[in-house]
């Protein structure tokens, strides 16, 4: 009996229309478009404007392009699992509305919540599922309305996130594609660099946390770009040996968009040439959980049959990792 592996075998995306440009966000803050394109490689990000629309919205929309993609029923679909930062709502799943509004009436669902490593270990919890032979169709998205948590007085966090949503089906393969390996991590000690202070049990939201702007992202960039450039370096260039792969055996790099000084870094470490390497942040910027997700449908078509990718993300928490994957389909 042939071992059987997870496979990616559908991909969805899903981007607002408004644009926000760095020449916007100059008559925003003080910042100008040359020194956010240095310093991170973005030059513009898409930001969700509709009314009463939260992350679900992205996520749905992303799903329902899979869907339609692949040509398959939702009510196929075993499991809907949601990669989130910013659920709709606090307590009430955003993965089981999500999945009752695609009518994945068949799925049980719940989010995971890892910051920008989010997909990355959604794409682990798939994997188990599909090789434990229980489920035969799992559903993963990573979405994020990083808008809504963001505040654009801030310029040390305003110029990077963006909203979006991309989602990916895995199914079992035995031909030896799909997840091959993976190697994620976290450690605590990160909590204190890239944190939302109020909201949680700690600081519940009272009127003194939302005068002080305790309910936006707070990031020490420093301290974040130090760890993440050590740790995705090094999660990428571990699975390359663990797995006997030279740069001439990766087709492609699949890094989390968080800044394009840290893609390169890893590129780097790993010898990965730069026609190697997915980018998109230039146009969305860092749509946290959306990011990997967002990489395979913007680039689909160039991905072919077996081509081995090496995924990587860093995020708050600290979490980290790597996945190697080889893909299963030409599109």
């Amino acid at each position: 009996m042939k071992k059987k592996t997870a496979a990616i075998t559908a991909v969805g995306g899903y981007v607002p229309d408004f644009v926000l440009s760095n020449k916007v966000l100059e008559t925003m803050v003080d910042t100008n478009d040359e020194w956010i394109t240095t310093r991170t490689g973005i030059k513009e990000r898409r930001i969700l404007k509709e009314e009463n629309a939260g992350t679900s919205f992205m996520a749905i929309k992303a799903a329902e392009d899979l869907l339609q993609k692949r040509g398959i029923e939702a009510s196929e679909i075993d499991f809907v699992l949601v990669a989130t930062a910013t659920p709709d709502l606090p307590v009430a799943s955003t993965a089981a509305y999500v999945a009752s509004e695609i009518g994945a009436v068949n799925a049980f669902a719940y989010d995971l919540q890892a910051a920008c490593s989010s997909f990355l270990y959604g794409m682990s919890t798939a994997a188990s599922y599909i090789e434990s032979g229980r489920y035969k169709k799992v559903l993963v998205i990573g979405a994020d309305k990083m808008s809504s948590i963001i505040d654009y007085t801030d310029r040390t966090t305003c110029i990077i996130f963006g909203d979006g949503a991309g989602a990916v089906l895995f199914e079992p393969n035995e031909e030896g594609l799909g997840l091959q390996d993976e190697y994620l991590r976290s450690d605590g000690i990160g909590r204190q660099f890239l944190k939302i202070d109020a909201g949680g049990s700690i600081l519940p939201a009272s009127e003194e946390t939302v005068k002080n702007k305790q309910h936006f992202v707070y990031q020490d960039g420093k301290s974040v770009f130090k760890f993440a450039v050590s740790n995705m370096a090094d999660v990428s260039a571990l699975i390359m040996e663990r797995n006997n792969l030279t740069k001439d055996d990766v087709q492609w790099l699949a890094p989390h968009q968080a800044n394009k000084r840290i893609i390169d870094a890893t590129a780097n470490r790993m010898g990965v040439e730069a026609d190697k390497v997915l980018i998109n942040i230039d146009r969305y910027g860092n749509t946290t959980s959306a990011t990997l997700p967002l990489l395979l449908y913007d680039f689909e078509k160039q991905l072919k049959k077996g081509d081995n990718i090496i995924f990587a993300a860093f995020g708050g928490g600290f979490t980290w990792g790597s996945i190697y994957l080889k893909w299963a389909y030409n599109s």
